[in-house]
Protein backbone atom coordinates (compact mmCIF):
# COMPACT_ATOMS: atom_id res chain seq x y z
CA UNK A 1 0.00 0.00 0.00
CA UNK A 2 1.35 3.66 -1.10
CA UNK A 3 -0.13 6.39 1.48
CA UNK A 4 -0.46 10.04 -0.08
CA UNK A 5 -0.28 12.13 2.37
CA UNK A 6 -3.53 14.19 3.19
CA UNK A 7 -2.66 17.21 5.28
CA UNK A 8 -5.33 19.48 4.14
CA UNK A 9 -3.59 20.82 0.67
CA UNK A 10 -3.93 21.16 -2.53
CA UNK A 11 -5.49 18.75 -4.92
CA UNK A 12 -3.80 15.73 -3.50
CA UNK A 13 -6.60 13.37 -4.92
CA UNK A 14 -4.72 13.96 -8.45
CA UNK A 15 -1.80 12.09 -6.92
CA UNK A 16 -3.37 9.07 -5.23
CA UNK A 17 -5.47 8.45 -9.03
CA UNK A 18 -2.63 8.40 -11.14
CA UNK A 19 -0.60 6.01 -8.64
CA UNK A 20 -3.65 4.12 -8.92
CA UNK A 21 -3.48 4.23 -12.61
CA UNK A 22 -0.44 3.00 -13.05
CA UNK A 23 -1.67 -0.09 -10.76
CA UNK A 24 -0.07 1.37 -7.41
CA UNK A 25 -2.15 0.43 -4.49
CA UNK A 26 -2.62 4.32 -3.39
CA UNK A 27 -4.85 5.55 -0.56
CA UNK A 28 -5.01 9.05 0.59
CA UNK A 29 -5.27 9.25 4.35
CA UNK A 30 -4.32 11.46 7.07
CA UNK A 31 -3.76 8.66 9.92
CA UNK A 32 -0.34 8.76 10.91
CA UNK A 33 -0.84 4.98 11.99
CA UNK A 34 -1.73 3.95 8.63
CA UNK A 35 0.90 5.56 6.63
CA UNK A 36 3.33 4.66 8.83
CA UNK A 37 2.60 1.33 8.16
CA UNK A 38 2.09 1.50 4.18
CA UNK A 39 4.79 -0.15 1.95
CA UNK A 40 5.74 3.58 0.11
CA UNK A 41 4.62 7.30 1.11
CA UNK A 42 3.78 10.03 -1.36
CA UNK A 43 3.97 14.12 0.20
CA UNK A 44 2.33 16.23 -2.48
CA UNK A 45 2.43 20.12 -2.23
CA UNK A 46 1.54 23.13 -3.85
CA UNK A 47 1.29 26.76 -2.87
CA UNK A 48 2.98 28.41 -0.67
CA UNK A 49 6.32 26.43 1.24
CA UNK A 50 5.06 28.00 4.95
CA UNK A 51 1.56 27.20 4.79
CA UNK A 52 2.33 23.41 3.40
CA UNK A 53 4.81 22.90 6.29
CA UNK A 54 2.77 24.52 8.56
CA UNK A 55 -0.30 22.21 8.01
CA UNK A 56 1.72 19.14 7.48
CA UNK A 57 2.99 20.23 11.16
CA UNK A 58 -0.43 20.57 12.49
CA UNK A 59 -1.45 17.19 10.83
CA UNK A 60 1.16 14.96 12.72
CA UNK A 61 2.24 13.98 9.04
CA UNK A 62 5.30 15.21 9.42
CA UNK A 63 6.30 12.41 11.76
CA UNK A 64 5.26 9.87 9.22
CA UNK A 65 8.23 11.74 6.40
CA UNK A 66 10.69 11.03 8.88
CA UNK A 67 9.57 7.57 9.82
CA UNK A 68 9.59 6.65 6.40
CA UNK A 69 13.54 8.19 6.18
CA UNK A 70 14.60 6.76 8.94
CA UNK A 71 13.32 3.05 8.15
CA UNK A 72 14.13 3.21 4.14
CA UNK A 73 10.98 3.11 3.30
CA UNK A 74 10.22 4.82 -0.26
CA UNK A 75 9.69 8.16 0.21
CA UNK A 76 7.98 10.22 -3.17
CA UNK A 77 7.90 14.12 -3.07
CA UNK A 78 6.29 15.88 -5.29
CA UNK A 79 6.87 19.93 -6.01
CA UNK A 80 6.22 21.98 -3.02
CA UNK A 81 6.53 18.28 -1.14
CA UNK A 82 10.15 18.18 -2.62
CA UNK A 83 10.44 21.53 -1.14
CA UNK A 84 9.34 20.72 2.34
CA UNK A 85 11.82 17.94 2.80
CA UNK A 86 15.00 20.77 2.53
CA UNK A 87 15.92 22.94 5.43
CA UNK A 88 14.22 25.97 4.31
CA UNK A 89 13.04 28.45 1.69
CA UNK A 90 13.61 31.96 1.15
CA UNK A 91 9.76 32.05 0.22
CA UNK A 92 8.97 32.08 4.22
CA UNK A 93 12.65 32.27 5.65
CA UNK A 94 11.24 31.73 9.12
CA UNK A 95 9.58 28.47 8.55
CA UNK A 96 12.04 25.45 9.18
CA UNK A 97 11.74 22.57 6.78
CA UNK A 98 12.02 18.80 7.72
CA UNK A 99 15.85 18.97 7.34
CA UNK A 100 16.10 15.53 5.10
CA UNK A 101 17.82 17.36 2.57
CA UNK A 102 20.31 19.91 3.25
CA UNK A 103 19.99 23.49 1.66
CA UNK A 104 17.50 26.24 1.17
CA UNK A 105 14.91 26.87 -2.00
CA UNK A 106 16.10 29.83 -3.49
CA UNK A 107 13.48 32.31 -6.15
CA UNK A 108 14.32 31.25 -9.86
CA UNK A 109 16.79 34.01 -11.52
CA UNK A 110 15.79 36.99 -12.49
CA UNK A 111 14.92 37.61 -16.57
CA UNK A 112 12.39 34.32 -16.19
CA UNK A 113 8.63 34.30 -15.40
CA UNK A 114 7.44 33.56 -12.35
CA UNK A 115 6.26 30.78 -11.75
CA UNK A 116 7.61 28.32 -14.06
CA UNK A 117 4.09 27.61 -15.41
CA UNK A 118 4.84 25.07 -18.33
CA UNK A 119 6.17 22.49 -20.19
CA UNK A 120 9.93 22.10 -19.97
CA UNK A 121 12.36 19.62 -21.31
CA UNK A 122 14.55 17.53 -18.32
CA UNK A 123 18.17 17.18 -18.55
CA UNK A 124 19.02 13.49 -16.97
CA UNK A 125 22.16 13.41 -15.13
CA UNK A 126 23.25 9.49 -14.84
CA UNK A 127 21.04 6.87 -14.23
CA UNK A 128 18.41 6.63 -12.16
CA UNK A 129 15.51 4.68 -11.21
CA UNK A 130 13.51 7.21 -10.82
CA UNK A 131 14.08 8.43 -14.40
CA UNK A 132 14.29 4.40 -15.74
CA UNK A 133 12.47 4.35 -19.37
CA UNK A 134 11.56 8.48 -19.66
CA UNK A 135 14.59 9.14 -22.45
CA UNK A 136 17.48 11.43 -22.23
CA UNK A 137 15.35 14.89 -22.17
CA UNK A 138 11.60 14.20 -21.50
CA UNK A 139 8.92 16.65 -21.07
CA UNK A 140 7.49 17.08 -18.08
CA UNK A 141 4.94 20.08 -16.41
CA UNK A 142 6.55 22.72 -13.98
CA UNK A 143 4.73 25.02 -11.30
CA UNK A 144 7.19 27.04 -9.17
CA UNK A 145 8.94 29.84 -8.58
CA UNK A 146 11.30 28.40 -6.35
CA UNK A 147 14.48 25.81 -6.48
CA UNK A 148 16.93 23.91 -4.47
CA UNK A 149 20.38 24.24 -4.18
CA UNK A 150 23.05 22.04 -6.91
CA UNK A 151 23.43 19.03 -4.77
CA UNK A 152 25.58 15.34 -5.22
CA UNK A 153 22.01 14.25 -5.19
CA UNK A 154 20.19 15.89 -8.48
CA UNK A 155 19.39 13.41 -11.14
CA UNK A 156 17.78 15.96 -13.29
CA UNK A 157 17.29 19.79 -14.22
CA UNK A 158 15.45 21.68 -16.50
CA UNK A 159 16.63 24.51 -18.19
CA UNK A 160 15.12 28.09 -17.21
CA UNK A 161 17.42 30.56 -17.12
CA UNK A 162 20.05 28.60 -16.44
CA UNK A 163 19.83 24.57 -14.76
CA UNK A 164 17.36 24.32 -12.57
CA UNK A 165 17.28 21.42 -9.93
CA UNK A 166 14.18 19.21 -11.31
CA UNK A 167 14.50 15.74 -9.69
CA UNK A 168 17.06 14.72 -6.94
CA UNK A 169 17.36 10.84 -5.30
CA UNK A 170 18.90 9.88 -1.95
CA UNK A 171 18.84 6.55 -0.93
CA UNK A 172 14.85 5.72 -0.87
CA UNK A 173 13.86 9.38 -1.15
CA UNK A 174 12.87 10.57 -4.65
CA UNK A 175 11.65 13.75 -5.11
CA UNK A 176 10.40 15.75 -8.34
CA UNK A 177 9.86 19.57 -8.53
CA UNK A 178 7.92 19.31 -11.24
CA UNK A 179 4.18 17.48 -11.44
CA UNK A 180 4.27 13.94 -12.71
CA UNK A 181 0.90 13.39 -12.36
CA UNK A 182 0.01 16.37 -14.63
CA UNK A 183 3.10 15.00 -17.14
CA UNK A 184 1.11 12.60 -19.41
CA UNK A 185 2.90 9.00 -19.78
CA UNK A 186 6.07 10.16 -19.48
CA UNK A 187 4.59 11.44 -15.55
CA UNK A 188 3.05 7.86 -15.56
CA UNK A 189 6.08 5.93 -16.26
CA UNK A 190 7.67 7.93 -13.53
CA UNK A 191 5.07 7.27 -11.04
CA UNK A 192 5.54 3.29 -12.28
CA UNK A 193 9.04 3.19 -10.97
CA UNK A 194 7.84 4.25 -7.75
CA UNK A 195 5.35 1.88 -7.64
CA UNK A 196 7.41 -0.76 -8.56
CA UNK A 197 9.15 0.05 -5.87
CA UNK A 198 7.32 -0.11 -3.08
CA UNK A 199 6.13 -4.19 -4.00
Amino acid sequence: MIAVLDYGIGNLRSAEKALQRVGGDAVLTSDAAVASAADGVVLPGVGAFGRCVEALIASGLDRVVLHAVEHGTPLLGICVGMQMLYDGSDENPGVAGLGVLPGTLHLLPDGVKRPQMQWNRLDCIGDSALLAGLGAQPWVYFVHSYAAEPSPDVVATCEYGGPVVAAVVSGHLWATQFHPEKSGRVGMRLLANFAARCT
